[in-house]
């Protein structure tokens, strides 16, 4: 299972996505992501270590 952090801004994992796909067909969580970025929720900038 791979933990690694894919949004630290709502704390998915790659394994989070791999399951969102396995049970929905396609990553829900990817378009809750960009949606919350469209709606100006992102934090990457300070929550990512790497600042992305």
């Amino acid at each position: 299972m791979n933990e690694e952090k894919v949004c630290y801004c709502f704390h998915y994992s790659v394994a989070d996505i791999e399951q969102d796909i396995k049970t929905h067909g396609r990553s829900t969580i990817m378009e809750r992501i960009v949606a919350e970025k469209r709606n100006g929720a992102c934090e990457c900038v300070t929550k990512n270590p790497k600042g992305r």
